[in-house]
């Protein structure tokens, strides 16, 4: 038996081997960054409806001169509480890297303080209202170009 010949086709077969391995591993790679990126565009996507969805909520509740403030005061808590955000909120802290998770929570932040303003007696009236919706959107708005930063460098 020539040695030559056994070398050559062990080697071969050793680069043949290497190369399919290499080529699967970047494969995995590059879907297991477009798998990413879909995770975390739905999720970015799904955390600013649900603060959208919440603050226009409590624009209309905000509008509802009849209610009492005790009334005012739980609906407000039940909104907070049911548009989806507390959830999201932890999901953006653990998915998204440390600066965007910083914005998110930054803006939920600000999507209570706008609750808030329901604990005064005429939520109407409230000057901190204004300063209150500013803020959240200032901050909703720097939070989607970070999203969008974030999405675009992936």
């Amino acid at each position: 038996m020539d040695w030559g010949t056994l070398v050559g086709t062990a080697l071969g077969a050793a680069v043949g081997v290497g190369t399919t391995m290499l080529a699967e591993r970047s494969r995995w790679k590059r879907d297991h960054s477009s798998r990413e990126q879909s995770v975390k565009r739905q999720l970015y996507g799904e955390y600013l409806a649900a603060l959208s969805l919440t603050t226009h909520r409590l624009r209309d509740l905000r509008r509802s001169p009849s209610l009492t403030l005790e009334d005012r005061v739980r609906q407000a808590g039940e909104i907070l509480g049911s548009g989806g955000a507390y959830g999201l909120r932890y999901q953006m802290l653990i998915t998204a890297p440390e600066p965007l998770g910083h914005m998110a929570d930054q803006a939920f932040t600000r999507l209570r303080d706008l609750r808030d303003c329901f604990d005064e007696p005429d939520v109407r009236a409230d000057p901190q209202w204004s300063d209150a919706l500013s803020a959240l959107t200032d901050t909703l708005k720097a939070l989607r170009a970070a999203m969008r930063d974030d999405l675009s460098a992936s």
